[in-house]
């Protein structure tokens, strides 16, 4: 797991680009919950992070085409899109917020 920010930090409703195992990964904060998913849409080479954060749906928008991705699943529910993006293992210990890698390195 890396630490890649200190949760209070963070602004819920926002999303923050941080590396994580050399991977782009956009870290979400809604309210008391924290979400990560791959910063690159499945579509476009574009950032996920740069997108607007729909905190009453979970997803995450693609600023580029507007293909909107749950934050829980990483699936596209709108088009362009088709494929989903990786979604990450995040968690809040001792104040900071923690990313687990995709391949479930420590």
């Amino acid at each position: 797991m890396s630490i890649v920010a200190k949760f209070e930090d963070l602004k819920s409703g926002e999303a923050q680009r941080v590396m994580v195992d050399g991977v782009a990964v956009a870290v979400v904060r809604i309210e008391d919950e924290v979400f990560a998913v791959a910063d690159v849409c499945s579509h476009a080479n574009v950032s996920l992070s740069e997108g607007t954060v729909m905190c009453e749906t979970k997803h995450i928008e693609c600023f580029k085409h507007g293909s909107a991705f749950s934050l829980e699943t990483g699936i596209p529910d709108a088009l362009p899109a088709t494929k989903p993006v990786a979604v990450f293992s995040a968690s809040v210990v001792d104040g900071n917020v923690v990313v687990e890698s995709k391949d479930g390195a420590q």
